[in-house]
């Protein structure tokens, strides 16, 4: 039978160490009793910070393929302790056992795949000119360009993915692929699940002979040694997946910097879903009912929950509404990952609930740590006259907003703020409204969907999870799939220098 124990010592692993501190913290798992864990200080930060620069001097120049079988190592470790994982995310988040067992396959399969990118050199954009002495009316040097990696990369957990976005998720997996060694600024709110994880690397790391400040963690509750991470002058980039007030906080301490550096926020989304005419007509119900669990799914504690639909005036759109509506108030309660975050869901709502232009037709209320679904109504008129509305309410809220025909409902489309995702939901008959909504749609999201809904992210070559403020800080860049990468390396040209001293895939290309 698998091992399912794991006692957290509340520590961080720093360069190979795990390493305590005088001042703590008390975790506060969903089920079974908390633990003190330790506060980062600004020491801590250092000390890991300064060991990422001095494991980039051999791992930012190591060949891809030892690179490659690192990460595959750290997805076997990862497995190797499965149960256990499942067993204290679950008690940490709340989460069910399934949606565990199911993220916990995505970090594998997202470290797996980086090393199956990496051993292809398609990535590295390899570029060769060759010299030209002969032009006239003057020679051509010979010029050559890879991508190289930038150097130490902070990565901020994010608390709804204790494993796919945080640890050793996404942005950890792209900047070690990269050759970038990391540290990793632990959520509060999975302390153990942070720290199982991080054994799993720091085995890697020793099975591997990796340095031992290829990654470290930091766990901590407070924001002053989080600002000293992504101040720290030999930091180079930062990945963060959270909320829109703390990644702009930290977007703005790295454009501060006396060096700025890229910070790579996921922030805020609402998902807006349009229910073209068409496809409201021929099953307007149907979709109002999907559209209810997809807002349910997770307690709606999702970056890609689809919080806003928009759907027509009429007896079409009043299906759609009603179905909505019905399904809503079937769901049960659910646990939120804290009960921070449980609050915070119940202020979006009274928020909602308080406003004269908005029609309320669901309202629940739980307590403590859970959370019920709540739906109101507003018209395009009223949503494009009050900034709030567009604000994300991380929970199982949604929003319908009527419209007076296409033309209005472009002219809504076109005063949303940037999205990771929008959705239309359309029948063969809505070809030609949903053309007139495209070009919008490109500028305004970083993935545009047909007859689903958003809250699946496939980890994926073409994936774009990103898209411009306030979705991410960076509309360029995507945090899911692997181009994901690209964020942690950057072009360098060699001109003239002879093969013996050039990088090494580029001295083979």
């Amino acid at each position: 039978m698998a091992d399912t124990t794991f006692t957290p010592t509340g520590k961080h692993l720093i360069a190979g160490e795990w390493v305590g501190g005088s001042d703590t913290f008390r975790s506060a798992p969903l089920t079974g009793e908390g633990f003190d864990v330790a506060r980062g200080t600004a020491a801590d930060v250092d000390r890991a910070v300064q060991a990422a620069e001095d494991a980039f001097w051999t791992y930012g120049y190591t060949s891809r393929e030892t690179r490659a079988k690192f990460l595959e190592a750290i997805a076997d470790e990862i497995e190797a302790r499965g149960e256990a994982i499942t067993a204290i995310g679950t008690a940490e988040s709340g989460l069910p056992e399934a949606r565990l067992q199911g993220e916990r396959g995505r970090t594998t399969g997202q470290l797996r795949m980086f090393a199956n990118h990496i051993r292809s050199e398609d990535y590295l954009d390899i570029r060769h000119d060759e010299a030209l002495p002969d032009r006239a009316p003057l020679p051509r040097p010979d010029l050559k360009m890879v991508q190289r990696p930038i150097g130490p990369v902070a990565v901020f957990g994010a608390s709804n993915f204790p494993l796919a976005f945080s640890t050793a998720g996404g942005d950890t997996a792209a900047a070690l692929a990269a050759g970038c060694p990391v540290v990793v600024k632990g959520h509060p709110a999975h302390p153990g699940t942070g720290e199982i994880v991080a054994d799993a690397i720091l085995a890697a790391i020793k099975s591997c002979d990796m340095p031992a400040g290829t990654f470290s963690l930091i766990q901590g509750d407070q924001r002053e040694y989080a600002q000293a991470l992504v101040q720290h002058p030999l930091i180079n980039a930062v990945g963060f997946t959270g909320s829109l007030g703390a990644g702009r906080a930290l977007f703005d301490l790295c454009a501060q910097r006396p060096v700025p550096i890229p910070f790579f926020g996921e922030l805020g989304s609402v998902n807006p879903m349009f229910i073209l005419p068409a496809a409201a007509k021929a099953r307007g119900a149907a979709i109002g009912e999907g559209w209810a669990g997809s807002l349910t799914m997770g307690a709606g504690q999702f970056c890609t929950n689809p919080g806003i639909a928009v759907v027509e005036k009429g007896a079409e759109g009043d299906a759609f509404v009603a179905a909505a509506k019905t399904a809503l108030e079937a769901a049960g309660p659910q646990p939120m990952l804290t009960d921070g975050i449980a609050d915070a869901y119940r202020s979006g709502r009274d928020k909602f609930a308080a406003r004269n232009a908005v029609s309320t037709l669901v309202k629940t209320d739980a307590e403590g740590r859970q959370a019920t679904p709540n739906l109101f109504e507003t018209d395009a008129s009223n949503y494009l006259q009050d900034h709030a509305l567009g604000e994300e309410v991380f929970g199982p809220l949604g929003l319908v907003v009527r419209v007076s025909g296409v033309d209005e409902m472009a002219e809504l489309a076109k005063g949303f703020e940037g999205q990771l995702t929008t959705t239309l939901q359309m029948d063969d008959g809505d070809a030609d409204v949903a053309s007139k909504l495209l070009p919008i749609l490109e500028r305004k999201a970083g993935r545009i969907l047909a007859n689903g809904f958003p809250t699946g992210v496939e980890v994926a070559d073409s994936m774009v999870h990103g898209g411009p403020y306030p979705a991410s800080t960076n509309f360029g860049a995507t945090s899911v799939g692997s181009l994901s990468i690209r964020r942690f390396l950057r072009p360098v040209c060699y001109q003239n220098l002879p093969d013996a001293v050039l990088p090494q895939d580029l001295a083979k290309a």
